[in-house]
């Protein structure tokens, strides 16, 4: 059985939506970063990169959750678009565009928006206007479609929704309003009984969810040696 090490967060999100469309059977492994269970030697065995999510699969062991997906959706020939090279290429393209751009910027938006201590307002000021670029790339995108690549559902979608999820906490509520398509595919995709799964695993383990100083040493270690 397939062993999916877990936090509730944008990147096992993804993987927890194609396990859940897909069938597969599989057995979540809690992976608590708040309280820095990533930086274990047992988990860094199986992701030397310390961070969620990871797959076990027999001998074969994956992390990055993307390389994740591909690597479900070629082993198992589920949610792959259309095999052509035309669409294919899309597919990869999108796929990286939201692992290199979506993600990390997003991310660092969050971090500095609401983590990093002052002065922020130059760093604050170069991954928001990112984070915005990027998405209003992929606003424009969902303007004229259903899914992303070919109006075929695809773990490019499901890359993208696993962030979509966290988008009022890189813009706020408000921010939904410059993305219309944006928010209409993340609805779309949260009707989807799968992701309605996907998104009640983060209630079959307590994870720590504040935010008290054990939690921002293990997310963010370069400080613990910063007077």
């Amino acid at each position: 059985m397939l062993k999916f090490y877990y936090h509730p967060s944008p990147n096992p999100a993804k993987v927890a939506l194609f396990l859940e469309e897909s069938g597969l059977p599989y057995e979540m492994v809690p992976v608590d970063t708040a309280r820095g269970e990533q930086h274990s030697a047992a988990y860094r065995a199986i992701n030397p990169n310390g961070k969620t999510p990871a797959l076990v699969d027999g001998d074969a062991t994956v992390f990055d959750s993307n390389a994740i997906l591909l690597y479900l959706a070629v082993r198992h020939g589920k949610f792959l678009p259309e095999n052509r090279p035309e669409v294919r290429s899309q597919m990869y393209s999108w796929l990286m565009f939201i692992a290199t751009g979506i993600g990390p910027f997003s991310g660092q938006a969050v971090h500095f928006r609401h983590f990093a201590p002052e002065p922020k307002d130059y760093a604050l000021n170069r991954y928001a206007f990112e984070a915005r670029r990027h998405w209003k790339i992929i606003d424009e995108h969902l303007a004229t479609r259903t899914f992303m690549v070919n109006e075929e559902y695809t773990i490019v979608d499901m890359a993208l929704w696993g962030w979509v999820r966290a988008f009022p906490y890189v813009f706020g509520d408000a921010g939904w309003a410059d993305y219309p398509h944006v928010k209409s595919f993340f609805d779309r995709i949260n009707a989807r009984p799968a992701a309605q799964r996907a998104e009640a695993l983060k209630d079959l383990h307590a994870f720590k969810t504040a935010y008290d100083q054990e939690t921002l040493d293990a997310l963010y270690p370069q400080n613990v040696a910063v007077e």
